[in-house]
């Protein structure tokens, strides 16, 4: 049985870059770093005192009134949804809304909302807010977004840490391909700059310490690497099925051709060294878009600055590639935006999608000098695109082993 085929209609983001696609994209093209030295009271006596915060404030963009009501991480993803939204030209497409899906995913939810609420319950009960629950429940993002724009078919919210963006792309391809939607918002979001998260991966000696240089903090596949960089934001990308796109004239980025998922069962936190279940999810990504690794020319890694989650990756892409990863352009965004946790996989997604669609890989950062174990064609300038049929990879792997691999191709 022939599989119905999904396009990318929309796309829409606010990250450390920018506070859209646009802006986001000409960041990364320029390798331009988004990292930071924080300067919060909060973060003087924490070991880790960098982040790639978002370049623009969320509560700038929503109404005031609105705003009040979401916690940070669902304002991000209302900021990207909205921006998907408009650029696929949904407003006045006479979309029936029963066949209108949102998969938006989290990897931690709404943490500012749980912190301060607690904080106000450590004062006086009554001061804990009558929204707080609606406010800090994982799936809000998710429900606010739908809300937002009417969406009945379903409303779904991967949690699978930082996998979880890619998750929720894999998901909406699924709601497509089984009938139960025409088009979904799918993505990710994730707000967690705060004193615990950046005590607790640095307890964890997850992240990098280089507090005197923030831009240099993220730097995938560097044989000095020590760790990853914490960033914020979301995406969101309108997935469409084609027939749907073609009928209202809508454009079309790229098409979504399929997706791997898999785990690692091998520990909570490390990946396994092998890259036996990357290796698997990449596979999978291919034989679910009817593609052969000799049709990859490019990998948005997961690429995380960690010294061994980069080697487990790479081992992983030869294995699932073979000799054909000789050919495919390599790319670490997380070295300019850091990590977005559950919003990484959404947002690395969009890179990847643009970057088939401009035909150019944007440059990975603060590669000084490639460690010896990555055996991978790492773009440390723009890389062109060649013309005709091209796929590409975007990887995400979280914590608990779950690993996602998404395949797009050229239209």
């Amino acid at each position: 049985m022939s599989k119905t085929r999904v396009v990318i209609t929309g796309l829409g983001a606010t990250t450390p870059l920018g506070g859209d696609v646009s802006s986001t994209w000409d960041g990364l093209l320029a390798g331009r770093s988004g990292a930071k030295r924080l300067t919060d009271e909060w973060v003087q006596n924490l070991a880790v005192q960098i982040a790639a915060p978002a370049a623009v404030e969320p509560t700038e963009v929503i109404e005031r009134v609105k705003a009040r009501r979401l916690d940070r991480n669902a304002q991000f993803a209302v900021v990207a949804a909205r921006e998907a939204w408009a650029d696929a030209g949904l407003e006045d497409s006479g979309l029936d809304k029963e066949r209108l899906g949102v998969a938006v995913a989290s990897g931690i939810g709404g943490l500012h909302t749980t912190l301060s609420n607690y904080d106000a319950l450590l004062k006086n009960p009554r001061r804990v807010s009558p929204l707080a629950i609606p406010m800090l429940m994982p799936n809000s993002s998710a429900a606010y977004v739908s809300l937002e724009f009417g969406a009945k078919a379903g409303v779904h919210t991967p949690v699978s840490a930082c996998a979880s963006g890619n998750e929720a792309i894999a998901l909406g391809l699924d709601q497509i391909r089984l009938g139960r939607a025409d088009v979904v918002l799918a993505g990710g979001t994730e707000g967690a700059i705060m004193a615990l998260p950046l005590a607790a991966f640095g307890q964890m000696m997850a992240l990098s310490k280089r507090n005197d240089e923030p831009e240099k903090a993220s730097r995938p596949w560097d044989v000095d690497r020590d760790g990853f960089l914490l960033g914020e934001g979301a995406g969101v990308l309108v997935l469409e099925s084609y027939e749907h796109a073609k009928a209202r004239g809508a454009k079309i980025y790229a098409e979504l051709a399929g997706a791997g998922i898999s785990a690692d069962g091998h520990d909570i936190a490390q990946p396994d060294p092998t890259g036996s279940g990357a290796r698997r999810a990449m596979q999978r990504a291919l034989v679910e878009g009817d593609l052969t690794p000799a049709d990859i020319f490019h990998i948005n890694a997961h690429a995380t600055s960690t010294p061994q989650g980069d080697i487990a990756e790479s081992l992983a892409i030869r294995q699932a590639l073979g000799n054909d990863a000789d050919h495919a352009v390599a790319t670490a965004p997380k070295s300019m935006i850091g990590h977005l946790l559950g919003a990484a996989g959404a947002v690395e997604s969009i890179a990847t999608v643009l970057a088939l669609h401009h035909r150019v890989v944007p440059p990975t950062i603060n590669v000084d000098k490639l460690d010896d174990q990555i055996e991978l064609d790492v773009a440390t300038e723009q890389r062109k695109l060649a013309d005709g049929d091209l796929a590409a990879l975007n990887n995400s792997f979280g914590f608990g082993g779950h690993n996602a691999a998404i395949a797009f191709k050229t239209v």
